[in-house]
């Protein structure tokens, strides 16, 4: 079988490998020469060609089928991985090489997922950019010039570029959901404790998720139902999680989705708003209720949110700075000293916004089984664009927020899903975002599986 004629879905090519018509390693070579080609955009930290062609071997040499056997994917460089570098982005972490895999990457391994390198992520995963002190800039295949969002961008990258169909990333603030808008993937946050969160100094953090980038809503619901699941080493990690099943079904008929463009008080881009509402026009079609929906939110979630993250950055990494400052990423150092300056009692107060957020969401979810709204607010920016250029307010008294993906980190219950809903006019990706209640994945992934079938697969054009 030749490159041209090797399947591209994570689905596809376990489905071929475990009915013995490729190998995992001509998959595993295909995916190696493209992350070559794509090394201009700078979306991996390492590649390990010689750990991937020995996994891929024991994969063909495997007797008995697995979900992922012999499924080249990438991990975050965020996330430890035995034998490989471990930076987090940053120089602060010398050159560590973790003697461990933490529970997602042991189940992905299980599954018969071969891995082939780590990517990027800027400094401790702080920012919706890819670009850190220590790596460099990382940019969007569909667009060099343009971020390909973060943090997990490198993630984003590769998936987008047609590299793997598979990554791994990390959401404390949309860092699985931004770059998957941004690069033309589908990606998931899914609710809290769905797959264990065990790589932090924490495990009581209520804003952090692993999630997948996938090439398809079928390729991420495989990486869920492999990946998910309780464990010890996170103690609020799911007990008993819906099962996932593949291929995730795509009939909407009667469900209802309440749509909400700005959420009461974004800016959003006009071409953005376009795509959204002919993703809600196209489940109106396949037999949905859609209904556009007045919320009464303001940017104090937001303000929140980045509260939230400054104290969680200050928490787990703060104790480098004496030593390290001066090589630091300077907004990750912003974002710290933030944190360092709330006290315990207004941190403990945020909690009445998240409240409040919630409630008006479980009266959401009495009458609609989802909510719809952009996954960002506009397309991906200029790899150069300041970020305080996205924490203001615009012209108009509206947020001028980049991503609509950080105040649903503060119901982490709630799984939340980007899906490509094709691109602008420049051909820049846009994703529609779809908000289940409490603990529905499987519900969000369904409402993104119809969606997929109006709008082809973007990483098809690599």
């Amino acid at each position: 079988m030749s490159s041209t004629e090797l399947p591209r879905t994570a689905t596809s090519m376990a489905a071929a490998v475990n009915a013995g018509e490729c190998r995992a390693r001509d998959l595993v070579d295909a995916a190696l020469t493209r992350a070559e080609a794509l090394r201009d955009l700078n979306p991996f930290v390492l590649l390990d060609p010689e750990g991937a062609r020995a996994a891929a071997e024991a994969a063909d040499a495997a007797t008995n089928p697995t979900p992922l056997r012999g499924v080249p994917i990438a991990i975050k460089d965020m996330t430890p991985t035995r034998g490989h570098l471990t930076t987090r982005g940053s120089w602060t972490t010398g050159d560590w090489v973790a003697d461990f895999d933490p529970v997602i990457v042991q189940r992905l391994k299980a599954a018969g997922a071969v891995i082939i390198g780590k990517t990027t992520t800027p400094e401790f995963a702080y920012s919706g950019f890819t670009h850190s002190p220590r790596w460099g800039i990382t940019r969007n295949p569909h667009d060099p010039e343009r971020t390909p969002g973060g943090s997990s961008g490198g993630s984003g990258c590769v998936v987008g570029a047609g590299c793997v169909p598979l990554a791994e990333g990390t959401d404390m603030g949309g860092s699985v959901r931004i770059p998957a808008a941004f690069s033309g993937c589908v990606g998931l946050k899914p609710s809290i404790g769905r797959i264990p969160m065990d790589i932090l100094p924490t495990v009581f953090d209520n804003l952090s998720h692993f999630g997948p980038l996938a090439a398809t809503i079928d390729d991420a619901a495989l990486f869920l139902a492999v990946t998910q699941g309780s464990h010890d080493a996170d103690i609020q990690s799911q007990p008993n999680p819906d099962p996932i099943t593949t291929p995730v079904a795509q009939d909407v008929r009667g469900m209802r989705f309440a749509l909400s463009i700005d959420l009461g008080y974004y800016h959003v881009d006009p071409e953005v708003a376009r795509q959204v509402e002919a993703a809600a026009d196209a489940l109106a079609a396949r037999g949905a209720i859609v209904e556009h929906v007045d919320l009464a939110w303001t940017r104090a979630l937001n303000d929140g949110w980045f509260e939230l993250w400054g104290v969680m950055l200050a928490a787990a990494f703060g104790e480098v700075l004496p030593q390290w400052r001066e090589k630091m990423d300077p907004g990750l150092l912003k974002l710290m000293d933030r944190g360092l300056a709330m006290d315990a009692v207004a941190y403990k107060r945020l909690e009445g916004l998240r409240t409040g957020m919630w409630h008006d969401l479980a009266n959401l979810f009495t009458r609609y089984d989802a909510l719809l709204c952009p996954t960002c607010a506009v397309p991906a920016p200029k790899i150069d664009a300041p970020e305080d250029e996205f924490d203001r307010d615009h012209s108009d008294g509206r947020y001028a927020g980049m991503d609509v993906t950080s105040i649903f980190n503060l119901v982490p219950q709630c799984p939340a899903l980007s899906v490509p809903v094709g691109t602008t006019d420049a051909g820049l990706p846009v994703g529609l975002q779809i908000v289940a209640r409490r603990f529905a994945d499987a519900t969000a992934l369904r409402i993104g599986k119809a969606v997929e079938a109006d709008f082809p697969p973007l990483w098809d054009r690599f």
